[in-house]
């Protein structure tokens, strides 16, 4: 699994004091917050402070001084260490431990691998392609049967038994 775990990206400077405006690649963004430190191109910087709009997130980064120094951190991304990501709940994984899962039905025939998790509001569905065919799969316990991050393996119900084939 990766060490580093994207949590943001600078869209624009905010104001003329070197705030810079974060949109949030993560669920919550009442996470940043909680955020100490954050890594820019492999360079640790600290969060002075931290405030919340409602989609957004405005940081102020320690030696961001001006608006042009938050300038030249336009559309840079803010990483944070694994271990000081949030825990998650029982049963959910990290979109970035699932994108690159290769996908296996239960009788072991291989499906493709994972290429992007689509949002639906009620249930999540991966996408999975093996370089020719598509498969959308919803992540459904009578569907998903195993995930397992640290192999990079899902498991899930035969595609025929849930979904017409074409």
């Amino acid at each position: 699994m990766k060490e580093f775990m994207t949590i943001g990206q600078i869209s624009k400077p905010h104001g003329v004091k070197g705030e810079v405006k974060v949109f949030p690649l993560t669920d919550n963004v009442k996470r940043f917050k909680k955020l100490k430190t954050v890594f820019i191109d492999d360079k640790e910087v600290k969060v002075v402070w931290c405030k919340l709009q409602s989609d957004r997130a405005i940081l102020k980064l320690e030696g961001i001084e001006s608006m042009d120094d938050a300038e030249k951190l336009r559309n840079k991304y803010l990483n944070i260490r694994r271990e000081d990501a949030i825990r998650l709940p029982k049963d959910t994984h990290f979109i970035v431990d699932i994108i690159g899962c290769s996908v296996y039905d239960s009788n072991e025939v291989f499906i493709g691998e994972v290429k992007e998790i689509i949002k639906t509001g009620y249930n999540d569905v991966y996408w999975v392609k093996d370089g020719k065919k598509e498969v959308l799969v919803p992540v459904l316990k009578e569907i998903v049967y195993d995930i397992d991050v640290e192999n990079k393996k899902i498991v899930i119900k035969p595609v025929g038994e849930w979904q017409d084939e074409d």
